[in-house]
């Protein structure tokens, strides 16, 4: 038996049907921290309690939630808290699971959130693929609306506060905060130049928390047993309980939620999840979504929290954990991060809308064998370029998995070289770009 055991804290009644309704959440003690917060502590103190707590945000980055809900100025302006359930991440599953499960624990977060900050009014974006859970979280809302747990006068307070959803339309770059506030106010979802930043200039240039769904989820628990409690899960820098979508040659998939810091990456996936499930070694593991570098076997004993996930070289982004084993290509799994990245890049910055298309054709000719002597170099250069020079975070997101794989599997790049460069020479230079298929 495994000694890492899942300790539910979000997911505590996941598997009781009546959860997802008022009535359900209720009795297993939803609202309790919203009532506790406007009988008996001030906005700010609702904000210094998750900031002592050391939550960090769930959806990839990991900013200090707390933190972030201090930059919101004093101002005659509107607040605004915009929820990040555009969850395109490629593997990540979990805050569906909050959505359509427990979508009230979400509702109760966001307005817990809006009394800190201000606001009274927050609109909850969620993926457009989602359907089931774009429903779950409407049928949320009519229910605590009805109860006056939205609205008007919450709970007969002074407060006030109005959600809304707004459905996605599939777009992966909608993910990025600021693009998802441009799609909200109805224009194509651009990411905007920070700062300033959206707790400063958000939604219709007014202050706007953009917060992920599976860190208001922690707000409610916060709240309700107290900072204290929240950091004796966890360790430091990774406190409290995470969800983790574990996918890809692996025994035991799932979404489980656990607490960081614990035991090691190769415990994680060996013990606790039964290894590939093919019978094959793992040959690589991507342990927060695709954006990020891949880790080979020798580096999986790392501690797995935040912090030594990172000196590890590269990080547990938003909790999607995929497994390949020694049966995979290195260079087509390059090739379909570059694919899809290229696909979802909106175009906005010339080094992301060039050169992740350049990219994806490079990569591609390595696993058709026929790159040539120096396209190695070339798809080098072509990436440090891009890395850093862009608006948004997306050419980073293929930048750094990309030559992860090339450092790591240079020899499977290798193979996918046929000719030698001084065949295709051109006037004393390789081909022109515009030639590559």
């Amino acid at each position: 038996m495994s000694k890492i055991q899942e300790h539910r804290v979000m997911l505590k009644y996941a598997d009781d049907p009546e959860q997802a309704t008022l009535a359900g959440y209720r009795h297993n003690g939803g609202y309790k921290a919203l009532e506790k917060a406007l009988e008996s502590m001030t906005p700010d103190q609702v904000t210094e309690e998750v900031l002592a707590s050391g939550l960090r945000g769930r959806g990839g980055a990991g900013f200090p939630t707390g933190r972030k809900w201090q930059f919101v100025p004093e101002t005659d302006k509107p607040k605004y808290l915009a929820v990040n359930a555009d969850e395109s991440e490629p593997g990540t599953c979990k805050d569906r699971q909050i959505m359509e499960l427990d979508p009230h624990q979400m509702l109760e977060g966001s307005l817990l959130c809006c009394y800190a900050i201000g606001a009274e009014t927050a609109y909850i974006y969620i993926r457009g693929e989602y359907p089931h859970s774009i429903k779950a979280t409407e049928r949320a809302i009519e229910e605590a609306r009805e109860a006056g747990l939205v609205g008007k006068n919450i709970l007969g307070t002074d407060f006030s506060c109005d959600v809304w959803v707004h459905p996605g339309a599939g777009a992966y770059i909608c993910g990025e905060e600021t693009a998802l506030l441009t799609s909200l106010e109805g224009n194509r979802g651009y990411p905007r130049i920070k700062p300033p930043f959206p707790a400063v200039e958000g939604l219709w240039r007014c202050p706007t928390i953009v917060n992920n769904v599976e860190s208001l989820a922690c707000v409610v628990h916060i709240i309700n047993n107290g900072a204290e409690w929240f950091k004796g899960l966890g360790c430091e820098g990774s406190t409290g309980t995470r969800l983790f979508c574990v996918s890809g040659h692996i025994a035991r998939p799932g979404v489980y939620e656990l607490e960081c810091g614990k035991f090691t990456l190769r415990e994680l996936l060996e013990d606790f999840c039964g290894g590939t499930g093919t019978g094959r070694p793992i040959k690589g593991v991507m342990p927060g979504g695709s954006s990020f570098q891949v880790l080979t076997p020798d580096e999986l004993d790392c501690t797995f929290d935040s912090d030594s996930v990172q000196k590890a070289g590269s990080s547990l982004g938003s909790g999607a954990i995929m497994v390949f084993d020694d049966s995979v290509s290195a260079v087509e799994v390059a090739l379909n991060i570059a694919e899809f990245y290229s696909h979802e890049s909106c175009g906005q910055c010339t080094p992301c809308r060039e050169g992740s298309d350049w990219v994806r054709k490079l990569v591609a000719r390595f696993c058709r064998g026929e790159a040539r002597e120096g396209d190695i170099e070339l798809l080098m250069d072509v990436t440090d370029r891009m890395d850093g020079t862009t608006i948004c975070a997306l050419a980073e997101a293929l930048v750094w998995p990309v030559q992860s794989y090339v450092r790591k599997f240079r020899s499977e790049f290798e193979a996918g070289i046929t000719r030698r460069a001084a065949e295709h020479e051109f006037g004393g230079f390789s081909k022109p770009v515009e030639s590559v298929p």
